[in-house]
């Protein structure tokens, strides 16, 4: 359950940064002291297709800039080519209201910490010539990104996350991962990365549902490997909703779902670790069966190990 004190529902939590700001100066520091690649470029050599042109963005390569259509038709297109493989990184980050929480042990937010490690990635990967998309699980001010690379698509995909707010309940909306995950169903071709940022918790379970292998977000996520799609997930958990860390009688309200639990933390503690425990042995299960990766971190673990952690789970599922 996510954690929060007994005070009234607010429709949208700005994002708490703590010591996890500013997001560009933290991010290229972990980028830094990350292995400088996932893999290497395939963007240039045989078997490269034209497959059509889009408008263009700020940040594509110039390279692809179409004139003859700025001269014929007086818009600014850019040249898409099909290789064999995409290896996009599509970042999709959870803006629930489950991730505004903050315990008194996190240097900020889970929603500060997974914009930090999304942008870290996004540097890493775009540091290797490889194009970055942005989508959202619920959030407020949110602003989805198609895959671009370029010199200002991390500008771009750092103003995105900064502007984001944590809002919305999506724990009795059966259907919310599924339309949250379409634009990366309908977009992100063989060989994209898909990078889920989550706490996992209340994402479109159904009413009284046990979290398992069956529940409908993770069934929505894991049918995106389809068409040679890699999934990796990250749960971002806080540390003190990891371990239950409260001690003697608690009243705790759920962010989502407005459940309201008052108990005696001690004696409470080992079964609530053991569904925390279930929900993660039930995604690490379909995403391996899929060729896919679950990480778990706190929000206080050191940014720069849980980044090198995903570039090498990326790595080695890719093998």
């Amino acid at each position: 359950m996510p954690l929060a004190s007994d005070r009234a529902s607010l429709a949208a939590f700005p994002i708490d940064w703590g010591g996890l700001a500013p997001l560009r100066l933290k991010s290229r520091a972990v980028a830094e002291g990350v292995y400088a690649g996932m893999h290497r470029s395939v963007r240039k050599g045989a078997g490269v297709e034209f497959g059509g042109q889009r408008p263009y963005v700020p940040g594509d390569d110039l390279r692809f800039f179409d004139r003859r259509a700025l001269l014929r038709h007086d818009r600014l297109m850019v040249r898409e080519f099909e290789t064999e493989t995409d290896r996009a990184l599509w970042l999709c980050v959870d803006a629930t209201a489950s991730m505004s929480y903050r315990g008194r042990r996190a240097p900020g937010a889970k929603l500060a910490y997974a914009a930090l490690i999304a942008a870290a990635m996004a540097r890493v990967a775009l540091a290797t010539g490889d194009p970055v998309g942005l989508a959202w699980l619920g959030g407020a001010g949110t602003h989805g990104l198609p895959a671009m690379a370029g010199r200002e698509a991390f500008e771009r995909i750092v103003g995105a996350l900064e502007a984001t707010s944590a809002a919305q309940d999506w724990s009795g909306d059966a259907g919310a991962v599924e339309r949250a995950l379409a634009p990366i169903a309908k977009k992100a071709r063989r060989g994209a990365v898909v990078l889920l940022i989550s706490d996992l918790i209340d994402l479109a379970h159904e009413s009284g549902a046990a979290p398992s292998g069956a529940d409908r977000a993770l069934s929505a996520f894991t049918s995106l490997s389809t068409g040679g799609r890699t999934l990796i997930a990250l749960q971002v958990l806080d540390p003190s909703e990891a371990a239950l860390d409260f001690e003697g009688n608690v009243r705790l309200r759920a962010l989502e779902g407005g459940a309201v639990v008052e108990a005696d933390a001690g004696a409470v503690r080992a079964q609530y670790q053991a569904r925390l425990a279930a929900l993660a042995e039930g995604w690490s299960r379909a995403l391996a069966s899929r060729g896919g990766r679950l990480l778990r971190a706190t929000s206080a673990d050191p940014p720069t190990d849980v980044v090198r952690a995903l570039v090498q789970a990326i790595a080695e599922v890719r093998r």
